[in-house]
């Protein structure tokens, strides 16, 4: 099973993939955890990103998500190549290479099994890397919001007003996926 908390920076996300990530080995879970690629990328991110620096997340965060699907039977991703494509269509609108990511992060959409939307609940800190600018913080959850909604990308938003219960509302959406069969329908004889 593969997760992916999505949502523009500074909302949270890295604390919910420790939290889920967490919550899922207290099951008994082999748990991956795929870091956010950007933090890792050599070349200009944020508002002065370009197309190979996008080009170089999109790709290695693919390549990050098949190392961890490899080695545990639950990944949990902090964003999703639909993340980073947004972050490239706002740096590059109308340029070719866009178009030919799309349709690489098209057809990687359906390998996530659940995609956690997470809202704008404040304005994003500095913590050495994340951009503080609140205009481009909303650009990029209004183009993720809106590129879902075209594709029609099956997803949970979480509520904004309860931010306190986004891990636990994650646990509650992938507890059936995750529960063994015969927990999920009891015998008729009201045995397990």
């Amino acid at each position: 099973m593969k997760i992916a908390f999505i949502g523009t920076h500074g909302v949270g996300k890295t604390t919910l993939c420790y939290d889920l990530a967490a919550a899922l080995k207290r099951r008994d879970l082999t748990v991956e955890l795929v870091r956010e690629v950007a933090r890792e990328c050599p070349l200009p991110i944020n508002r002065d990103t370009t197309v190979k620096a996008q080009a170089w997340i999109l790709h290695t965060q693919i390549a990050w998500e098949l190392q961890a699907e490899a080695k545990a039977e639950v990944v949990v991703c902090d964003r999703a190549v639909l993340d980073n494509y947004c972050y490239l269509r706002r740096a590059a609108p109308g340029e070719p290479h866009v178009k030919v990511l799309e349709g690489l992060v098209r057809a990687w959409l359906p390998t996530y099994d659940a995609l956690f939307r997470v809202p704008i609940v404040g304005d994003p800190s500095f913590d050495g890397v994340r951009d503080t600018d609140l205009a481009f913080q909303h650009d990029i959850d209004a183009l993720l919001l809106a590129t879902l909604e075209e594709w029609e990308v099956p997803f949970v938003t979480f509520d904004p007003a309860s931010r306190d219960g986004w891990a636990k509302k994650a646990i509650e959406v992938l507890l059936p996926a995750l529960r063994p069969q015969e927990l999920l329908f009891p015998d008729a004889a009201g045995g397990r």
